[in-house]
């Protein structure tokens, strides 16, 4: 939202149409509307099943989870993937706006360190079996999410807490009082 009204201001922009208070209820709406459309496919078509592994480890049984169609399991993380490179490209297209909105750098910073959490994760995910997968999974859901509380609120409760004076409407729009 913070793009497009940074865009519109420019004469003759064809943003200003797209200005609206719908604009982001619209966007939220289509993109999880899609995907809830693609988890019931994927659940109608071949839902998740219980499986027995008896090659991992010899004499032992492990019962894991079973994707079911793998297409439309690898469809629906492609797709929050591809959710996530959009709200990074977008973060890193409002990083450079003035300081009033220098949020964006810490979404940017958040947005690069929930992606690459998420990518390392992938060959460590299919690497490994059984009990394993579980806290690989784990593991990337607790640092994706550290890295997101870390980039995006910590700055402002260490402004909040320790720099009360920096946390005034005055700062926040940019007019100093000398």
């Amino acid at each position: 939202m913070v793009c497009v009204a940074f865009k519109s201001t420019k004469p003759g922009s064809l943003w200003r149409k797209w200005l609206s208070v719908k604009l982001p209820y619209t966007i939220v709406s289509l993109c999880s509307s899609f995907q809830a459309l693609i988890c019931i496919i994927w659940l109608s078509i071949s839902p998740p099943f219980q499986d027995l592994d008896t090659d991992s480890y010899p004499g032992k049984i492990i019962i894991q989870c079973n994707e079911g169609s793998d297409i439309w399991f690898y469809s629906m993380l492609g797709y929050l993937g591809l959710l996530a490179a959009v709200s990074l490209v977008l973060a890193f297209m409002v990083r450079t706006l003035p300081d009033s909105f220098n949020e964006a750098k810490y979404i940017t910073f958040s947005m690069l360190v929930f992606c690459s959490v998420w990518i390392s994760m992938i060959p460590a995910y299919l690497s490994t079996r059984g009990k394993n997968m579980v806290a690989v999974e784990i593991f990337a859901v607790m640092a994706s999410s550290a890295g997101l509380l870390g980039c995006v609120f910590f700055p402002k409760c260490f402004i909040i807490l320790f720099k009360s004076e920096m946390n005034r409407k005055a700062d926040l729009l940019g007019k100093r009082e000398n």
